[in-house]
């Protein structure tokens, strides 16, 4: 669990990391070179969630030896079904990190949403959903590797 006071913004209490797959930890569905190891040193901070609709067939295998929960989505609404997963863990608890247009609500719901622009590009819908923009994965779990990055990036 990772507690900080963030003036303005408020006290925040996040125990659980929602993230996307595809182009959000993955391009092309590779997972990033050294994503794996910082996932693994993020999941000692807050547990860690993988949601992804799955584009390439290569979540399971790409985070094999990540401590994580990974979720397949299947159907129409996997927005609805990533915001739904968010309220589900109690989303004042919830860091969301995510790229795509399908990651819009779950980025809106959490208490931090974060917008990823990797390699495949990041949605508009997606990038106004979200309360911090980073310009890589290694950026956006350094977030909560590095909690003061996060204080003065949404401290008023």
């Amino acid at each position: 669990m990772l507690e900080i006071d963030i003036p303005g913004f408020g006290f925040v209490r996040l125990e659980h990391l929602v993230s996307d797959f595809t182009g959000t930890l993955s391009v092309d569905g590779r997972l990033l070179p050294g994503v794996k190891e910082r996932l693994n040193n993020v999941a000692r901070v807050v547990k860690l969630h993988v949601l992804t609709a799955d584009t390439f067939g290569t979540a399971r295998m790409a985070l094999e030896g990540v401590e994580c929960t990974l979720t397949i989505l299947f159907g129409e609404v996997t927005d609805i079904q990533k915001e739904r997963y968010v309220w589900n863990l109690g989303a004042e608890h919830v860091i969301a990190i995510g790229n795509g247009n399908n990651d819009r609500k779950m980025l809106t719901a959490a208490r931090i949403g974060v917008a990823v622009i990797e390699g495949e590009g990041c949605s508009v819908n997606a990038l106004s959903s979200a309360g911090i923009a980073v310009r890589s994965i290694h950026d956006g779990l350094g977030l909560l590797l590095n909690p003061d990055r996060l204080k003065a990036t949404l401290r008023i």
